[in-house]
């Protein structure tokens, strides 16, 4: 049976936002708020926890996309080759805000999915919660969008039908509210120019 703790962007309980991270770090799953919909979370250094999320997905690590999350744009450069001038100011226009920038991965990458990956996804939601709990961690969470079985709504957006959902598959949900129906836009600039390749819940700001 996984834990439930409920959290609030305006005040987040710097106690349980603590707890989170330790249990992450210990190579929980845990599913997070965002700005958009919920996500499957676990710790980037984490290589069983990796394996574990691939595992609830279908997948082999090797075959899947995560993306991961960032505290803020100073982290980026852990896990993203340097990028140009232009696409720094999209990003900082941009985020936090609800979109996947696909940038070109550094050699932390490969490593973590074991595989010649060359691209990654990035996220930095307009979520305190999922930030502080980033923060706190000290280094990004590798993430997946919580899906649901129903055949019309892609996404569930009420934490504790998600909870019913997972109880037994993860170890903590934290509830941040309702979540939205829509997934974030997905903006490809790994090859230096601009690509919507999603249309989300963001509107791109150029």
């Amino acid at each position: 049976m996984s834990d439930y703790i409920k959290l609030y962007q305006e005040a987040t309980d710097q106690g349980l936002v603590r707890n989170v991270a330790e249990i992450l770090e210990e190579g929980a799953i845990v599913i997070l708020p965002t700005d958009s919909v919920y996500s499957l979370a676990c710790d980037i250094q984490n290589e069983r926890a990796l394996e574990k999320m691939a595992r609830l997905k279908g997948l082999k690590l090797k075959e899947a996309e995560f993306s991961i999350i960032c505290e803020n744009l100073s982290q980026l450069s852990d896990y993203c080759k340097p990028i140009n001038n232009q696409i720094f100011k999209l990003l900082k226009k941009n985020l936090p805000g609800p979109f996947t920038f696909i940038l070109e991965a550094n050699n932390n990458i490969p490593k973590i999915f074991k595989k010649n990956k060359k691209t990654v996804g990035i996220r930095i939601p307009d979520n305190n919660i999922t930030r502080q709990i980033v923060g706190e961690l000290g280094r990004a969470v590798i993430v997946t969008s919580v899906k649901d079985d129903d055949e019309i709504l892609e996404y569930t957006t009420d934490p504790e039908l998600i909870y019913e959902q997972y109880e037994k598959q993860v170890d903590m949900v934290v509830d941040g509210g309702l979540g939205h129906i829509k997934p974030s836009t997905v903006v490809d600039c790994s090859s230096g120019g601009v690509e919507i390749i999603r249309e989300g819940i963001g509107e791109l700001k150029l």
